[in-house]
């Protein structure tokens, strides 16, 4: 018999951790029931991460994701020179906001443009517009980043927050759990 884990109406990244300690203590296999398609899709990159392949059933209002093993833990790889970049609002610095975005834009775009690139760029808070915006060139800088490899996350409260989830245009809707994992992973984090 399967172990269950009811996640209906719990807030990220609750549904992540609980199903990682369920895994990590061998309850498999495993369900566990979520109330949204941001859960699932955070689900589904666990499984993937342990080299398992989730299904998933839908019900109206409600989604059913099944761990069919516990898989391998990811290990915490840090890599020299590996490194991740925290945006956490729409502009750099403090002082005038034109200025201030100016700044940032012309930071990701030099950062793009760099070989030694991050591992990953988190995005949270005020600096969810960015991925989510119209700023073309903004965009494709992070874009860019992406395409060289570092993992763009992008916080899906925040998004939610501000109305904007539908708008993203660039990297992945994440959650907490994931952001501080990707912290914890880099040999320093630079707040942006």
């Amino acid at each position: 018999m399967a172990h269950f884990i009811d996640a209906m109406g719990k807030a990220c990244p609750q549904p992540v951790i609980l199903t990682r300690q369920a895994l990590d203590a061998g309850q498999v296999p495993l369900m566990i029931a979520v109330d949204n398609t941001t859960a699932v899709e955070n689900l589904k990159r666990l499984a993937a991460s342990r080299g398992i392949e989730a299904t998933v059933k839908e019900e109206p209002g409600r989604y059913e994701v099944s761990f069919p093993q516990s898989g391998q833990a990811e290990a915490a790889q840090k890599k020299a020179g590996s490194y991740a970049v925290f945006i956490g609002k729409g502009i750099l610095g403090d002082g005038d906001a034109t200025l201030g975005y100016n700044l940032l834009k012309m930071f990701l775009y030099t950062l793009s443009q760099s070989e030694d690139v991050p591992a990953s760029v988190l995005f949270m808070n005020g600096g969810v517009k960015l991925p989510a915006g119209d700023e073309a060139d903004v965009v494709d800088s992070i874009r860019a980043l992406e395409q060289k490899g570092a993992a763009i996350l992008v916080c899906g409260t925040c998004l939610n927050y501000y109305g904007i989830a539908d708008q993203i245009k660039v990297g992945i809707v994440s959650n907490m759990y994931d952001i501080v994992t990707k912290m914890q992973e880099a040999e320093k984090v630079i707040t942006v």
